[in-house]
């Protein structure tokens, strides 16, 4: 019987509520209720146990040691965990850690730990690109990461031709997952492509009444991608931006593109970059006393902006696929571990941290479909491919998150709307709130 998506959580084996149902219910009724993952390793010692008991060599028998690199996975993980875009790269690091402690505290991969070889790319696509040939030759098995939309484009042909798979947690830019041929590609993705965040946010805005928008975009790989989708989805609505600011990253006065947009009439502000130019957009409309909302993408979620911009970022609306509510019983266990673990009272960005978690499991339970103990790239990439047992998570449930053709685990039905309120971002609609009890799948 397939438990409800709602029902049951992942909880380590030694957890005191897990050995309380243990206690309580027959043990073929639980194994047949309770996610796979956490079974397999008590599967296998049971008949690694079956067959000693068949055949126990002697006790001077000398048996052969195993290679530490033999009781490992080593697993890439890349991302900027220093530097201007920390406070989004470092809780995707802390998600990815907790799901491979949780599944290392259970066994592992039948009995082999993972093992995270980390790499700090500090936003530079140059850096970022040395480092993941790096991590080719240091012979993972597949990698993990990447936040920012251009420091993973400079690298995306170096993991293509190891054939080396890549799951991006984080980066959003539409071009990532679109690089290569469906069936050629091994990078995949568990974060919300700009591809469907851009017309989530203008299907609301028009809803609201709001038609007369002033696109702000940084002019970075992020930003470019980013103005270009919003553009296309105004087009679908046929409509046309009323004003477009270009400006770098880094920038710290956009006073005067704030004027040119008020003049032009604009109602709304659609911001399209990634760090605290963000919270320079939102204290500029303060100043000029211009009270249009601003809208966006799931940066408006970042500290950057909400610590930075204030009382100026309050009532900020953006794309959300995971909001820190405890909504249900998996969401809530995962914010508990979370703030246990690293000992915060919140997440910096909830949404980089509970998607990274996410693609832990879903690799885990694509590792199991591979039942020969070839780790090459192309059984990987297979493997991820193919429809396995359903994960429960946290973002969502993944009956199967990927295939040869679609690289993108996130579809539109799973994002809500996000609203800054009192310093955290909430749901901004009161039935989405109730739509988040159940998590949703893909579409």
């Amino acid at each position: 019987m397939t438990p409800p998506s709602t029902r049951f959580r992942l909880l380590p084996a030694h957890h005191p509520k897990r050995l309380h149902r243990i206690g309580q219910r027959p043990l073929l009724s639980l194994l047949s209720r309770l996610p796979l993952l956490p079974l397999l390793p008590l599967l296998a010692g049971l008949f690694m146990a079956a067959s000693a008991g068949a055949q126990t060599p002697a006790p001077s028998a000398a048996l052969p040691a195993a290679s530490p690199a033999a009781n490992t996975l080593k697993i890439g993980v890349i991302g900027p965990f220093t530097g201007g875009s920390a406070d989004f790269g470092l809780p995707m690091l802390n998600g990815i850690e907790q799901a491979v402690d949780e599944i290392n505290a259970v066994g592992g991969y039948l009995g082999r730990k993972l093992e995270i070889v980390r790499k700090d790319d500090q936003a530079s696509p140059d850096v970022g690109a040395k480092l993941s040939q790096e991590l080719v030759a240091e012979k993972v098995v597949v990698t993990l990461g990447f936040c920012n939309t251009g420091v993973a484009a400079k690298s995306l042909e170096i993991y293509q031709n190891a054939k080396l798979p890549l799951i991006i947690p984080c980066a959003t830019g539409t071009p990532l997952t679109a690089k290569y041929p469906g069936p050629e590609s091994y990078i995949f993705r568990t974060s919300a492509k700009d591809a469907i965040q851009a017309p989530f946010v203008v299907e609301d805005i028009v809803k609201r009444g709001w038609d007369k928008v002033a696109i702000f975009a940084d002019t970075s790989g992020y930003g470019e991608a980013g103005l270009k989708d919003v553009e296309a989805a105004l087009t679908a609505k046929s409509l046309k931006p009323t004003y477009v600011a270009r400006f770098p990253v880094g920038v710290k006065d956009l006073t005067e593109e704030l004027k040119a947009a008020k003049a032009a009439g604009a109602n709304v502000v659609f911001s399209y970059t990634v760090g605290p130019e963000n919270a320079v957009i939102a204290k500029g409309r303060q100043a000029l006393d211009w009270k249009v909302p601003q809208v966006g993408a799931w940066p408006l979620s970042f500290p950057f902006f909400i610590d930075g911009g204030k009382d100026a970022a309050e009532g900020a609306l953006m794309a959300q696929t995971f909001i820190a509510e405890p909504s249900n019983e998996r969401r809530a266990s995962f914010l508990t571990s979370y703030a246990r673990k690293y000992q915060v009272k919140k997440i910096p960005v909830p949404m980089a941290a509970a998607q990274g978690y996410d693609a832990v499991y879903i690799l885990m339970y694509a590792l199991f479909g591979i039942r020969d103990g070839n780790f090459s790239g192309p059984s990987i990439k297979n493997a991820l491919e193919t429809r396995q047992r359903t994960y429960y998570g946290v973002v969502a449930t993944y009956e199967q998150p990927f295939t040869r053709q679609d690289k993108d685990a996130i579809t539109a039905n799973m994002l809500v709307m996000g609203m800054v309120k009192n310093g955290a971002v909430t749901f901004a609609y009161p039935e989405d709130a109730k739509r988040n009890l159940f998590v949703q799948r893909k579409q």
